[in-house]
């Protein structure tokens, strides 16, 4: 029996034996930033050695220092939260909605006014769009406005998603994508921001390089960090990006398939795609209520890992990290019930014949 695994990596041979060609390659970096910007709608980017990297350099760009709050999404991946300690900030974490199960804007709201009474601004907002799926942008956005609050789009699991005809990664004041093994199309490392703001990618390109003076000798006066990404990867995601809406279509597939076949069952609550708006379902990512499925989510994953399938728990919240430990959070509780019931299935290039597999295991337990 073959195993099957969440999401295994979709790096095709023909793109493989591309490199081989270094068409591009030593043309640096900026033929896949470009290349970015037409497909995404972005005036500027910059590719970095990952997205927890990009991530980190929009919090130094924006001058988060350790003085400030950054208000972040409970309900992420650790590198969507961590950045803000490695400016040596202090993180709020804020709850979130269940249709799309990212930042509630009405928390983010009350987290808001919570500080403004203290006479506390946050530096930045950090909103994701989780495993792909759409935030409500336009509600955050309108909440971060009226407080003077830069928003920074956590878009690593969401490249080719749109919102109301906008690319996921283009909203706020600047966005961040990955291009990790696992993701919708990969580099096998790397990451990238977005923004319109041609002075915070001047100053992100700056802080990438080891914030190199422009002097012929080696000069620093700022602090930087060596977060460029290799000219080889570069190319190598420069020649994948054409073949984004067919890989956002497989995925879609993927999910439509799932849900055909699972969303009559009792208790199981797929992750809501909003009208307008469109996810790459880069996860298949579901809850499943005990009382009215008869079966947990934990159980469920245990009996498919029984058969060789590979699923997932959403991620554990932030505030229940132990490495944030006391950390404040504004909320009530919607994450926590999210992670406790939540379950993402196997949705990366996986065949027909598998994903029938999966589905014939659930279908068939308890």
């Amino acid at each position: 029996m073959t195993p099957i695994s969440l999401s295994p990596p979709q790096l095709p041979p023909a793109d493989l034996a591309h490199l081989a060609t270094l068409t591009d390659a030593r043309a640096g970096t900026e033929p896949f930033e470009q290349t970015l910007c037409t497909v995404t709608g972005a005036k500027y980017a910059l590719a970095t050695s990952s997205g927890t990297a990009a991530l980190h350099l929009a919090m130094a760009a924006l001058g988060v220092s350790a003085v400030d709050v950054v208000l972040c999404q409970s309900l992420t991946f650790v590198g969507g939260a961590n950045p803000i300690l490695y400016q040596n900030a202090t993180p709020v974490f804020i709850d979130s909605e269940s249709d799309t199960w990212n930042i509630c804007p009405d928390a983010l709201e009350t987290a808001l006014r919570q500080l403004d009474r203290r006479g506390k601004r946050p530096k930045a907002i950090i909103a994701t769009d989780l495993f792909g799926m759409p935030a409500r942008w336009g509600e955050i956005l309108a909440v971060a406005d009226r407080f003077g609050v830069p928003v920074v789009e956590d878009a690593a699991e969401a490249l080719g998603s749109q919102y109301r005809g906008h690319h996921c990664g283009t909203f706020g004041r600047v966005g961040v994508l990955s291009f990790n093994l696992n993701k919708i199309m990969t580099t096998t490392g790397g990451g990238a921001l977005l923004s319109d703001d041609k002075r915070l990618i001047d100053t992100a390109r700056h802080l990438a390089n080891q914030a190199r003076d422009p002097a012929p000798h080696y000069q620093h006066t700022d602090l930087g960090f060596n977060y460029r990404m290799s000219h080889l990867l570069a190319e190598l995601g420069r020649v994948q990006l054409p073949d984004l809406p067919n890989r956002v279509a497989q995925r879609r597939a993927v999910f439509d398939r799932y849900r055909q076949a699972l969303g009559h069952k009792s208790g199981f609550y797929f992750q809501t795609e909003q009208p307008d708006n469109q996810s790459n379902r880069w996860l298949t990512a579901l809850t499943i209520n005990p009382d009215e499925a008869g079966v947990s989510a934990e159980a469920l994953r245990l009996r498919l890992a029984e058969n060789g399938i590979e699923a997932r728990p959403v991620w554990k919240p932030m505030h229940r990290q132990p490495l944030y430990a006391g950390g404040a959070f504004v909320g009530s509780g919607v994450a926590d019930r999210l992670f406790e019931t939540g379950l993402c299935l196997p949705s990366g290039s996986i065949t027909e014949a598998d994903q029938q597999r999966v589905i014939d295991v659930i279908l068939q337990f308890p």
